[in-house]
């Protein structure tokens, strides 16, 4: 499972998972037209692809993008936010699509968040440490009940003592919970065998470089895990041919 998550979905399929499950390949033409729609002021060069167990908290100088037959994700550190109803108009809303959800957490911080746009409106968000409530905006869902409830409480680890401000769920699984909600999988495990998990959803991924300075495509292409090879031979078909970098 990944230990830190930074993703942007735009939807309008009415069955996401299904459509993830499909189509095992993201479209790297559309993955690159959006990288760069996103970050007009920076040169966008294709580096390696692989899968969201990886690439779903990429580092500032990267972002991944995975375009299927309505389902994209974009894994940026943009959508890090503490208070997710910041999110720029320009990650809201790039593809018109019907529904944007923002899903991201840290382990190592007990830091979760997430928010839901509807056709480009803004619906709910929230996004807490373990005993800070950073923003709590717009209705809260039904499906967010048992976690208020308190029938998901932080497993604490032997030995620890609970702070008194504790919130009566995990942040991050929280966070999860809502990814379960609108996109069908969770990051953290799966709920049963035939499950979506974050290794089967495979990404393309840019690197980001200031205006002028990006190197060669020859230059910024790093070796694959090898978990990932086939992904990054097929990368590698795509900049051998006419869509590649000039």
């Amino acid at each position: 499972m990944p230990s830190t998550v930074s993703s942007l979905w735009y939807v309008d399929a009415p069955d996401p998972v299904a459509v993830l499950r499909a189509h095992p390949g993201p479209d790297p033409d559309a993955a690159f037209a959006l990288a760069k729609q996103l970050n007009p002021d920076r040169d966008v060069v294709p580096a390696a692809s692989g899968t969201m167990k990886v690439w779903a908290g990429p580092d500032p100088g990267s972002i991944y993008i995975g375009c299927y037959p309505g389902v994209t994700v974009v894994c940026s550190t943009r959508a890090t936010l503490p208070r997710p109803t910041r999110l720029p108009e320009l990650l809201v809303r790039p593809l018109a699509s019907e529904q944007t959800y923002l899903i991201s957490y840290k382990l190592s911080l007990g830091w979760g968040a997430f928010a839901y746009w509807e056709r480009g409106e803004f619906r709910r968000s929230f996004s807490a440490t373990r005993v800070n409530i950073l923003e709590d905006e717009g209705m809260p869902r039904v499906w967010e009940r048992p976690h208020w409830a308190g029938e998901h409480p932080i497993q604490l680890a032997p030995g620890e003592l609970p702070d008194p401000q504790l919130l009566p769920f995990d942040p991050p699984n929280f966070a999860d919970a809502a990814n379960q909600e609108w996109l069908g999988f969770r990051y953290r495990g799966q709920d049963s065998e035939q499950g979506l998990t974050a290794d089967r959803i495979e990404v393309c991924g840019f690197s980001l470089f200031p205006r002028g300075e990006a190197p060669t495509v020859t230059e910024v292409v790093p070796e694959a895990p090898a978990e990932h090879n086939g992904s990054k031979r097929g990368l590698l078909r795509w900049l051998r041919g006419s869509d590649r970098v000039s």
